[in-house]
């Protein structure tokens, strides 16, 4: 493969590539470049980064790992987790969501070489903008800490013991139905079990789609598709590149699809505005919050998820602490969400086995003490009680735009 660097964009900044190559030489397959002519040396290394960030499109996408730069741009539609991922961190450094995000790191890196096309300058700033260095260096070394603990190994026994729970539910409901038959008390016991079972089915799915089971991400990936696709009858691919987006940029609108519920609710300061300038009245927003739980429980997943999912099957063919919060735990509340009543291990830590958040959650309560980071953690009904709240402060910002003259 050859990667041409130039053709697009003439260079002002200062990439420094294994040989010291300024920005605008092409690397061929054997890593030797090739002058173009078309690139000068830069002379200011802040110019390095504006030159970085401007490759943010769809169609022209650098990234920083490692202090290592790649263009991803025409890797982009080939990557598993969708091509929004990485057009989300185009232009910025994703050492660390990169990091987070994967689970056998030397294949991953098969992959990247083909793709690098030089480094930063010793002594040139990463593209992490607006982040707090000393604490980004303190969360490394907590995972390099993590890691040495073996919190990343999971324990097979829990994940056999959650499977067996589901597949009894399913067996039990389908046993009852060929016993019973089908009158309404029967239906509704059926229902139950089921609904249980498909919860269960979902943080299971959850799980391996995050490769936090087996030590091989191909195991992951079966076990994945047979939850998703045989327990659930969803897309792995849908949930792929919805739930990855999500990480990598959580309630981050309109980067984040979990909170672009639109047009059933509108979440969040920036969408209740703008659907409001635009006068976009689906529904009466204004009453969101009082319909929440009768319409999102047996709508969101069960028709909605179920739609967007087909789509993609039959039309595409195939971290931040601040951002979030966590649920008190307690044996109901674990299993009940699936442990991901803690939200902020998971989200910085995707890949490690959610038996372990609880273990780990200490010491990531002392990295958010030590920087002045606040860490919530609330009872389960306050946590229900404050979707509501939100919601209801969307309507009002929502209405306040609607109905501005």
């Amino acid at each position: 493969m050859m990667m041409k660097i130039g053709e697009k964009h003439a260079g002002n900044g200062s990439l420094v590539g294994k040989s010291q190559l300024p920005l605008g030489e092409k690397h061929q397959a054997n890593d030797k470049p090739e002058a173009n002519g078309k690139a000068e040396v830069p002379q200011s290394r802040r110019q390095m980064g504006k030159e970085i960030q401007r490759h943010n499109q769809e169609a022209d996408q650098w990234l920083v790992i490692n202090r290592k730069v790649y263009d991803v741009t025409s890797w982009a539609d080939r990557h598993p987790g969708g091509r929004r991922v990485l057009n989300h961190y185009a232009g910025e450094d994703a050492t660390d969501v990169f990091r987070a995000m994967h689970l056998e790191l030397d294949i991953a890196r098969l992959y990247l070489k083909p793709l690098l096309i030089g480094e930063l300058a010793p002594g040139e700033p990463s593209q992490e903008r607006n982040k707090n260095a000393q604490l980004v260096k303190d969360f490394q070394e907590l995972r390099k800490t993590l890691e040495a603990m073996n919190m990343f190994s999971a324990s097979l026994g829990f994940f056999s013991l959650h499977l067996i729970q589901i597949l009894i539910l399913e067996a039990l409901a389908w046993l009852m139905l060929w016993h019973f038959g089908n009158g309404w008390p029967i239906t509704i016991c059926i229902s139950f079990l089921l609904t249980i079972s498909q919860a269960q089915s979902s943080f299971l799915q959850h799980d391996t789609g995050h490769l936090s089971i087996f030590k091989k991400s191909k195991w992951n990936h079966l076990m994945h598709r047979f939850v998703m696709c045989h327990l659930k009858g969803l897309s792995v691919k849908w949930w792929n590149h919805r739930h990855f987006q999500h990480h990598i940029k959580p309630n981050i609108y309109p980067k984040d699809p979990d909170i672009d519920v639109g047009p059933l609710f509108l979440v969040g300061d920036l969408q209740p505005i703008k659907y409001g300038k635009k006068k976009i009245k689906y529904i009466d927003y204004g009453k969101q919050h009082l319909y929440f739980y009768m319409v999102a429980l047996p709508l969101l997943m069960p028709v909605y998820f179920n739609l967007q999912s087909m789509q993609v099957m039959y039309l595409g063919r195939y971290w931040r602490v601040l951002a979030t919060c966590n649920v008190e735990q307690s044996f109901f509340n674990d299993w009940f969400t699936g442990h991901l009543n803690f939200q902020i291990e998971h989200h910085l830590f995707p890949t490690m086995p959610r038996h372990n958040y609880q273990k780990v959650a200490p010491l990531v309560r002392s990295l958010c003490a030590k920087h002045g980071l606040q860490y919530v953690n609330k009872p389960i009904l306050k946590a229900f009680g404050d979707i509501v709240r939100s919601l209801k402060k969307s309507a009002a910002l929502w209405m306040d735009a609607y109905y501005e003259t």
